[in-house]
């Protein structure tokens, strides 16, 4: 028993006025295509080009009567590489003609063939062109990714520092959920080293040598979250003034994670999950539905069961995003990680600064495992690059971290006997935001929160 040959996995389009050659090239070619669609009318080229993925287009050269110029075929060649340059363009026509073969070939044809074919050339030519196509789809693949990554290249991720009971169990849910493709929801305060959990989970997948796209969606606006999730085409609003991929297209093979996704309102909730649903993304501007492949991995510091209680989060969607939860504890249940944290900020903020490493006195640690640290360690990381620049002593002592002491908080601090978390989280606001005097960037950097959010609280609680 002979071995079926294994079709080409691509998605071709034939467009001729001619139904005998139509018909011709579709029985011959289904045979050895996955995916063959016809055409008569070349108006139709557009809609057809815009709402299907196209690996290939076979193009007759001349539509009206008599006419052999080939000037109709040049003008559709020139629209369907206007509409995606990535597609490959194989000109047919019944006239042996060299000067326009040459001409399709310079307008960015990739092939000419005369008709009649011989059905064997006809083959090869489309083996030889789809080659052509996967290189210039991993091109612009590479292209798309760059500029995407150009804002995310420089930013200072390490690794996960902390050998404490409670770090141990997320490193250990971590290693475990890296190795299959499931979605992952990380629970946590602001500050906690959520996206360090993220980038360990891709890090030690099997995607770890794809790309890691990070989202902060709560720093995203509602009239900006389709274009920077899903892209856009050229012309589909006033700024658009090229072709763009979003983040999901960008990380295609990859990983992206989606921070803050408690801070996305129903209607793009929707949007989301029917992404998530499909696996396809669809650019603002048209209705072409692009294949993804991408590993989700979510975070939080929102209570999203008492949301979607509330109405306020789809449980359908939260099904979709927590096929495991990793819960990572804020820096008060793992003091005993405080030293190891903070040597490993003195190491980097006395090499960027270039002085002598500081050290870090045995009362200052004392002191330090004294404070609640509500930012976390955001807010550990801030205090010890403050120690580093305003101190010229080699050992830091406790003053030189700008922590109150508990007898200084006694007068204001927060009474969780008389407070539920909402008129606490209020006065935490107002504490820091006065403090820096109004400063919303240092409030922000304090707490452990984007501007964006920070300014949610402000507007929520009428500061």
């Amino acid at each position: 028993m002979n071995d079926i040959p294994e079709k080409i996995a691509a998605k071709i389009l034939i467009v001729d006025d001619d139904k005998d050659v139509l018909l011709a090239a579709r029985l011959f070619l289904k045979q050895h295509v996955e995916v063959v669609h016809t055409e008569e009318k070349p108006d139709n080229l557009p809609s057809l080009i815009s709402n299907e993925n196209y690996d290939m287009v076979l193009l007759d050269m001349n539509f009206a009567p008599d006419a052999t110029s080939g000037k109709e075929g040049f003008h559709w060649l020139n629209k369907i590489l206007e509409i995606d340059p990535s597609i490959v363009v194989i000109m047919i026509t019944g006239y042996g003609d060299i000067e326009l073969a040459v001409q399709g070939i310079k307008e960015g044809a990739t092939n000419f063939l005369l008709k009649p074919w011989e059905n064997k050339k006809l083959l090869a030519t489309i083996k030889t062109s789809m080659q052509l196509r996967q290189s210039k789809v991993e091109l612009q693949d590479l292209r798309t990714k760059q500029k995407v990554l150009m804002a995310d290249q420089n930013q200072p991720f390490g690794t996960i520092i902390g050998s404490s009971p409670a770090m141990q169990k997320v490193l250990v849910a971590a290693q475990k959920v890296a190795v299959t493709e499931a979605n992952v929801l990380i629970l946590g305060e602001n500050g906690t080293g959520k996206e360090l959990v993220a980038r360990a989970v891709h890090r030690d997948s099997k995607r770890k040598d794809e790309v890691f796209i990070s989202v902060d969606l709560g720093a995203i606006s509602e009239t900006l979250f389709e274009s920077e999730l899903f892209g856009f085409k050229k012309g589909a609003f006033t700024d658009a003034r090229e072709d763009r991929a979003g983040r999901f297209e960008a990380a295609n093979k990859g990983t992206v994670f989606l921070d803050e996704i408690g801070n996305l309102s129903l209607a793009l909730q929707s949007k989301l999950l029917s992404v998530l649903q499909n696996r396809t993304v669809v650019r603002l501007g048209t209705n072409k539905e692009i294949p993804i492949d991408v590993r989700l991995i979510c975070a939080t510091n929102m209570p999203l069961y008492q949301m979607v209680r509330e109405g306020k989060f789809r449980q359908d969607l939260l099904y979709r995003i927590n096929t495991v939860e990793i819960h990572v504890p804020p820096l008060r249940e793992r003091m005993e990680d405080i030293p190891h944290l903070i040597y490993h900020f003195l190491g980097i903020y006395c090499k960027k600064y270039k002085l002598t490493q500081k050290r870090v006195s045995e009362d200052t640690f004392s002191r330090l495992k004294k404070h609640d640290w509500p930012g976390n360690i955001r807010e550990l990381q801030h205090a010890v690059e403050r120690a580093v620049i305003m101190s010229d002593a080699n050992i830091l002592q406790p003053h030189d971290f700008f922590i109150s002491s508990p007898a200084d908080d006694k007068s204001d601090a927060l009474d969780p006997g008389n407070l539920n978390l909402e008129e606490a989280e209020k006065m935490l606001v107002r504490k820091v935001i006065d403090k820096h005097g109004g400063n919303i960037s240092k409030a922000a950097r304090e707490l452990g929160l984007t501007r964006a959010s920070l300014y949610r609280r402000i507007e929520k609680y009428g500061l």
